[in-house]
């Protein structure tokens, strides 16, 4: 399905289930059709599934939207206690369309107590409440983490002990039976022979000729090139490396530190969200990735470049791009919003040291090259995610592997195939829809959330 297709769809106040591989677009059609409801005077509820994911689209994580926060399980206590939270209640009353991204992280249970609230609030049976919900990610991504839980007890409404976890189990999913928009266009890679070996990963017949593409960029540690990102499964390389490099710079490292305001709850997880650090050392030389999309100054999130200087009259990094861009760094502020009350902010230099990153905190970025290790890989999903960072098979540079890398998640292969067969019906009938009555569609939505 192509973006044009898919924002026709959600105009007409669908439940969508907004899909495809990385790089097809899902964010910028996601952005498009917020900027379309903005238009006309209605402000949708943004949320996501992780913190990191939530500054990527300017929202909130759907744990804290909700009110019900890092809970596993809900009862009717404590449905009737988020229920009479002022501020959970005018938020949640004063939404037409909440969007949810990254929701291959989310948990069925998490999105089965979603419902459940807004059911209670709303005062209606219909799920959410009533509300159009529009999901967005990839089940091929990184899958939700769930926690073991204790015995069930009697009162416990929405904990569900089933074999998989993914969203998508929910019954809810099915009650909503949002239309599923499988985005097939590319924008990110442009090789090939690269998305070959992409596609067979992701239909589980990644074999000898796509491994030997793998295999053709392997490189041994002390001939990685020097200034290209690292990509890690865990955070304790991340940080050794980071700072071992930083260390080794010749001069003493500037810092830069974050400032915030607002709710002490929602900055404290903000702040845990955001991928520049609170405190920024930096010194001539860092290698550095831009952690926030300002094309107007010429960085998107993921631009890498090498830190000149300091400016003499304001202090800020001065960085020269790959692209021969140089860029005097201003700091960028990260926000929680809803109804258009800001309800925290941060303001930091949008910098992070770029030697090494973890593949958690890589999703949703777009790299010219990385080097990766991949020996450590523990999750499915995980190789597919590191790889699919990078825009072409030059730009790879993969230390090792394991067993684990290229394999994705088997539950999500079958209920792909339906999403795809699902999509195609969706194109197919709205593609047939004349014009006029799909505006009409678009007019009566606008119309119901009280838009102009």
């Amino acid at each position: 399905m192509t973006q044009e297709t898919a924002l026709d769809i959600l105009k007409t106040g669908a439940n969508v289930f907004l899909t495809g591989e990385p790089g097809a677009g899902k964010t910028h059609t996601i952005n498009q059709y917020i900027a379309w409801l903005r238009a006309h005077g209605i402000e949708p509820a943004i949320t996501a599934s992780t913190g990191i994911a939530a500054t990527h689209v300017g929202g909130m994580t759907i744990h804290s939207w909700s009110g019900i926060g890092i809970k596993q399980k809900l009862d009717a206590y404590e449905l009737d206690r988020i229920a009479s939270l002022e501020r959970i209640v005018k938020q949640i009353r004063r939404t037409k369309i909440l969007i949810i991204d990254e929701v291959s992280m989310l948990a069925d249970n998490t999105l089965a107590m979603v419902d459940a609230v807004c059911r209670e609030i709303l005062g209606s049976s219909r799920p959410f409440g009533g509300l159009q919900v529009v999901l967005v990610g990839d089940f091929f991504q990184l899958p939700p983490i769930v926690r073991s839980l204790p015995q069930e007890e009697d009162n416990d409404l929405f904990v569900d002990e089933s074999r998989t976890h993914f969203a998508y189990d929910a019954a809810v999913w099915a009650r909503a039976n949002p239309i599923v928009c499988y985005l097939t266009e590319q924008h990110r890679q442009d090789d090939q022979a690269y998305l070959s070996v992409l596609d067979a990963i992701r239909k589980n017949t990644f074999g000898s000729k796509h491994l030997e593409h793998i295999a053709s960029r392997k490189v041994v540690p002390h001939k990685v090139p020097k200034d290209a990102p690292k990509l890690f499964s865990h955070n304790a390389d991340v940080d050794r490396i980071n700072d071992a490099t930083l260390r080794a710079l010749p001069g003493t490292p500037k810092p830069f530190l974050m400032s915030s305001q607002g709710t002490a709850g929602i900055v404290a997880a903000l702040i845990k969200s955001c991928i520049s650090p609170e405190n920024l050392q930096l010194k001539k030389g860092a290698a550095v990735m831009f952690t926030k999309n300002n094309p107007k100054e010429g960085y998107v999130n993921g631009t890498l470049g090498i830190v000149e200087g300091f400016s003499n009259y304001s202090g800020y990094p001065t960085v020269l791009t790959r692209s021969g861009r140089r860029i005097e760094v201003e700091p960028m502020e990260w926000t929680v919003e809803e109804g258009g009350k800001v309800h925290a902010r941060v303001t930091q230099v949008p910098l992070r040291l770029a030697w090494a990153i973890t593949v958690h905190k890589s999703q949703g970025m777009s790299l010219d090259e990385a080097v990766m290790d991949l020996h450590d890989t523990f999750e499915f999903g995980q190789g597919y995610v590191a790889l699919s960072r990078v825009r072409r098979l030059s730009g790879l540079h993969i230390l090792g592997w394991n067993n684990r890398t290229f394999e994705v998640h088997p539950g999500v292969l079958e209920r792909d195939e339906q999403f795809r067969d699902q999509s195609e019906d969706a194109a197919q009938t709205f593609g047939d829809m004349p014009e006029r009555d799909l505006q009409e569609l678009h007019g009566q939505f606008l119309r119901a959330c009280g838009g102009v």
